[in-house]
């Protein structure tokens, strides 16, 4: 069905032609009135010389005060011969008489008057041509405020912005285009049956819950899925974002939430989706300030209200996304209004193979593609990272005139992704290049022969990025939990590069900057948050990152703190180096091939330094490309006498 959305209905604009055509006419006015020839002005004195000559033919009093003059023919002949030129058909003369009884000094001089009341017309239109362009202005701007186009009069700028999905305008995501999101699939699916059956629910008791939070990180997911719900409940679905209720104007974004609630109880059972809702919905009296600040409560005001007015027999059902729950108004989160909060996490590497399959099915694969290596390459990818890597090995693909996106195409966008594009024009020295190969190799080698590690993939010294020289990628272990001696190892890890610089040339560079920040930031976590640190204590301070006027604890405690930072910090890096040291002979070599070749894997590793010394994590057994044959091959086997058993049986 053709979308009409965007279609403004005939004659809309025409009413631009009436402002033109008004305007034209005052100007057209005023031009013609100051055109007019005007009659000179004169004295009273000289009013009673041409009396007093006989010259006069009449006169008018306009409005008890301007007096015309009218000569006859004796003055008109007079005025000529003096030089002048008098209007034709008059007045030719006129003065002000700005003192009372001019009507009897007018019949003391014996001349005959009339008296008229008028409108001055030129003066009217002059006055009124500068407010008139001052509304057509104020109209104009309040229109585009408004929204411009159709609908969007200065009427309607407390109207809501929210674009609705109905009938004519389908949502055409299903469950179907979601992966990696089973939990919260599961969480939706019952908003979906609210929608569909409410009876199911309401025989027993229930009631259909008001409002469902999404919360997680950016590019989860989150508006897809909200998205599908609409398109699986086949309702109308409003959507907008948080900040279309902010307006400069006070008490419209309090309308737009009345108006967008109107909406939907006459379109109910519907679905309104609120993505960001963190705009409008921050904690009141976080910044005690005025002005837009006190706009955005009362918008927030207004939509609890709203909140708490609708039924939940009406079937209206708010949905939110956000990835800033912390700032949210706890009023906001408090059950009845919404009554569920579905954590949108990032995928695990089960979730982002699934994600992976929904995004490949659209491209040109070759047969070396292994879609469970690239999930396990990915870790803390999200679906919209995903998507962007898929993208980007496609258009890799296509730059080097291939038939179909093979597997190192793959590998070339997850590096991009990770550490930006290549920099192959950027010239560094012999010098640099040496520095940056030491220092890789020395993330390499502390990684290799420390137990809780994360496991190398790939080392490399091509530039990318804005300042990346190299960099190490690693295949982190899907945990949650990590004790002291995991994080320690990770800070060794990240100090690896410095330890080497120092080690190899005697001095250390800049290049460590991005590992200093990472290990400064794990440290002060171990003591601060984690309660590791047996000094300090059994605390965790939580300090609010968005206003951080004050810290949590003393003087004395910081001082503490920053002692004991400073222990941790210099504790990995006396371990880091004394391990760098009794491998010398392992950073040489994987240096010296790092310069041969830029990048190694950890194949490379392998023959050049031996296996490592620990058990490989068996945490995807069936996923690594090393161990993913056999697991297949059983399960193919075990699929195949499954619809064998089947089939005899039939």
């Amino acid at each position: 069905m053709a979308d009409n959305r965007n279609k403004v209905p005939k004659g809309n604009n025409n009413i631009y032609w009436i402002y033109v055509v008004v305007l034209a006419f005052f100007i057209l006015g005023t031009f013609l009135i100051g055109n007019t020839p005007a009659a000179t002005e004169i004295g009273f004195q000289e009013f009673k010389g041409l009396v007093e000559k006989d010259q006069v033919e009449k006169v008018i009093v306009v409005n008890g005060k301007e007096v015309s003059v009218f000569l006859n023919q004796d003055g008109l002949a007079a005025a000529k011969a003096a030089g002048k030129t008098p209007v034709e058909g008059g007045p030719q003369y006129h003065f002000l008489y700005d003192f009372d009884g001019l009507g009897k000094t007018l019949q003391d001089l014996n001349v005959p008057f009339t008296s008229e009341n008028r409108t001055q017309w030129g003066d009217v239109i002059q006055f009124l041509i500068p407010i008139a362009i001052l509304i057509g202005l104020w109209f104009f701007f309040m229109r585009r405020v408004g929204g411009g186009g159709a609908g969007g009069q200065i009427f309607n700028i407390g109207k809501s912005r929210a674009s609705l999905y109905d009938k004519e305008n389908k949502v055409n995501v299903t469950f179907n285009d979601v992966a990696g999101l089973e939990e919260a699939k599961e969480e939706v699916q019952e908003v979906v049956e609210f929608l569909k059956q409410p009876q199911k629910f309401t025989r027993l008791g229930g009631h259909i819950p008001k409002g469902v939070l999404l919360v997680g990180p950016p590019g989860t997911g989150k508006t897809l899925l909200a998205k599908a719900v609409a398109g699986e409940a086949k309702v109308p679905f409003f959507s907008l974002s948080g900040s279309d209720f902010v307006e400069m104007f006070v008490g419209v974004g309090a309308a737009r939430v009345r108006d967008l609630f109107k909406q939907a109880k006459e379109k109910a059972p519907c679905i309104i989706f609120i993505d960001e809702i963190d705009a409008v919905g921050r904690s009141r009296g976080r910044m005690n300030m005025t002005g837009g600040n006190d706009e955005r409560e009362n918008t927030l005001n207004q939509l609890l209200v709203e909140m708490d007015g609708f039924g939940s027999d009406t079937g209206v059902i708010l949905m939110a996304a956000t990835n800033r729950p912390d700032v949210l108004d706890p009023a906001l989160l408090r059950a009845g209004r919404f009554d569920r909060q579905i954590v949108v996490d990032r995928p695990d590497i089960i979730g982002r193979e699934m994600i992976f399959r929904v995004h490949l099915k659209k491209l040109t694969l070759a047969e070396t593609v292994e879609v469970k290596l690239l999930a396990s390459q990915t870790p803390g990818f999200v679906g919209a990272d995903i998507m962007n890597v898929c993208n980007e090995a496609a258009l890799i693909a296509a730059r080097k005139n291939k038939d179909a996106i093979e597997m190192d195409d793959f590998q070339d966008a997850i590096d991009r992704v990770i550490g930006g594009l290549e920099k192959k024009t950027k010239i560094i020295s012999p010098e640099e290049k040496k520095i940056v190969a030491y220092h890789e190799a020395g993330h390499a080698v502390t990684a290799w022969y420390l137990e809780h590690a994360s496991p190398l993939v790939k080392v490399s010294i091509v530039p990318r990025g804005i300042a990346a020289l190299g960099y190490a990628q690693y295949l982190p272990k899907e945990q949650y939990l990590y004790t002291y001696n995991q994080l320690l190892d990770f800070m060794c890890t990240a100090l690896g590069g410095r330890g080497a610089e120092e080690i190899v040339f005697g001095e250390v560079s800049t290049g460590a900057q991005n590992d200093l920040e990472r290990i400064t930031e794990s440290a002060y976590a171990i003591v601060t948050k984690y309660g590791m640190n047996g000094k300090v204590g059994q605390v965790s301070f939580k300090v609010d990152q968005e206003y951080n006027f004050s810290k949590p604890y003393s003087e004395a405690t910081a001082e503490v703190i920053d002692q004991e930072v400073r222990l941790i910090i210099e504790g990995a890096y006396i371990r880091t180096k004394k391990m760098l040291t009794e491998h010398r002979d392992a950073l040489e070599a994987i240096a010296q091939e790092l310069l041969k070749k830029e990048v190694i894997f950890k194949e490379d590793l392998v023959r050049l330094i031996g296996k490592r010394p620990f058990p490989e994590p068996n945490l995807y057994p069936d996923l690594h490309h090393e161990v993913t044959p056999e697991p297949i091959a059983k399960l193919v086997e075990d699929i195949e006498t499954t619809i064998d058993s089947d089939q005899a049986e039939d």
